[in-house]
């Protein structure tokens, strides 16, 4: 029976061919999400998979149902499985902020579900790091975040050379919009067609443009001749004291689609445009209010990154570590009147932390070896009688005869040397 289109199986290394997903990959993807959060000084936090769908449709309007994976459950309540994690954290905020000092600064790496095309960078699941800031509206905060996504970048060994920060601000779009156009209705069509301008065809963009009551060309004119709003300086200036100028650029391309965002938008592009946006997101100071039927407000700010588009990055870039199994030691039993003072020494290592591997049934000898070396294990061990052991480095072809009770403390020491 296949899996679902759009959706992944995650297998250890080695990989069983080159289309494969690896889960080794997902969590050094994980650990570096998770270690750079700590960082920054971010709470972990998360929500339930499944949500009520007008958690989503208050948000985002009637036409993202066609994109959720939705259906009527067995209390007949309309849900969904979560497409995204900002309206959760928004309504979570809402219900709790008061127990938390602002500002509020969570993060969370979920599991996602969208029912669209599949195609490069986009399956029907993946794994997202999200970020955000609650309780500070001073662009000081967005420019938290986004030195938080330049450094998770790097931290994957990513330089400026590859990948830029492009920032925006929607209170400029807003100000144009205004200077063209008074009914307020047709803003959402607005951003979205600005937001499709640099994959849409010039002619189809111009037709949606004039219906709306602008042209193509003086959309184009604004971006062209866009300068720094005094909120995006403001995060400009922060980014340069940090040393962190070489990684974002102004460019009033990126307008995120999206409706409720309401003041700076940014997202990280591959330099090389091979990949579509690595991460993106903004400032969503109404979001928590249009959660909460208006009960309360708090303005909030956040990014996303998913690790489908991330991970084919790196592994184009080369970027990705060489993943070995991680066993660290192989216990040989050759003797089989030794198994089981073989076990209880597996087991005295495990309880300090090594990770020992045998085979759990008789097998012969030079077998076990191999497996030990299709493992890319580091030692052997072999009892030679009940009191003592010889241990093997595979590397240097070291062998040393312990007590069995000096061997714990002979390989956790090894093993950190080479660590």
């Amino acid at each position: 029976m296949d899996r679902l289109p759009g959706f992944r199986d995650f297998y250890p290394e080695p990989l069983p061919d080159g289309e494969a997903w690896s889960a080794e990959v997902r969590e050094y993807i994980f650990e570096c999400w998770h270690s750079l959060a700590r960082r920054y000084a971010f709470r972990l936090y998360d929500g339930p998979p499944l949500e009520l769908l007008d958690l989503y449709t208050a948000k985002s309007g009637e036409e993202i149902v066609g994109q959720l994976y939705n259906f009527i459950d067995k209390g007949e309540r309309n849900v969904s499985l979560r497409p995204e994690m900002t309206p959760t954290v928004a309504r979570m905020i809402a219900a709790r902020e008061r127990n938390y000092k602002k500002p509020i600064k969570w993060y969370s790496v979920p599991q996602l579900f969208r029912y669209e095309r599949q195609q490069k960078g986009r399956l029907r699941e993946h794994f997202q790091f999200n970020a955000d800031i609650f309780g500070e509206n001073n662009p000081a905060s967005d420019a938290e975040l986004i030195a938080l996504l330049i450094d998770v970048l790097r931290d994957f060994n990513l330089s400026a050379e590859d990948f830029v920060i492009r920032l925006s601000s929607r209170n400029a779009w807003q100000e144009f919009f205004d200077s063209k156009c008074s009914d307020e209705s047709k803003a959402y069509d607005f951003y979205q067609t600005v937001d499709k301008l640099e994959r849409a065809k010039p002619e189809e963009s111009d037709k949606k443009f004039k219906a709306l009551g602008f042209s193509l060309d003086e959309v184009r004119s604004f971006i062209d001749s866009g300068k720094p709003t005094q909120e995006l300086q403001v995060v400009l200036d922060n980014l340069a004291a940090r040393g962190l100028s070489d990684y974002v650029k102004i460019d009033y391309n990126v307008i995120r689609g999206l409706a409720y965002y309401t003041g700076i938008v940014f997202e990280a592009f591959d330099r090389h445009g091979k990949f579509r946006a690595i991460a993106g997101g903004g400032r969503y100071d109404q979001l928590v209010s249009l959660v909460s039927g208006g009960k309360n407000d708090i303005p909030g700010a956040g990014f996303a990154m998913g690790d489908v588009v991330l991970t084919e990055l790196l592994k184009e870039r080369g970027l990705l570590p060489e993943f070995k199994g991680g066993i660290e030691v192989y216990a040989l039993i050759e003797d089989e009147s030794l198994r089981d003072s073989t076990i209880s020494l597996v087991q005295s290592l495990r309880e300090e932390s090594l990770s020992v591997d045998y085979s759990i049934v008789p097998l012969k000898p030079d077998k076990q070896f191999k497996r030990a070396l299709e493992h890319g294990v580091r030692f052997t061990l072999r009892l030679e009688d009940q009191a003592t052991a010889k241990v093997k480095n595979l590397k240097t072809r070291d062998e040393q005869t312990l007590p069995i009770g000096e061997v714990a403390a002979y390989l956790m020491k090894a093993a950190s040397k080479l660590a």
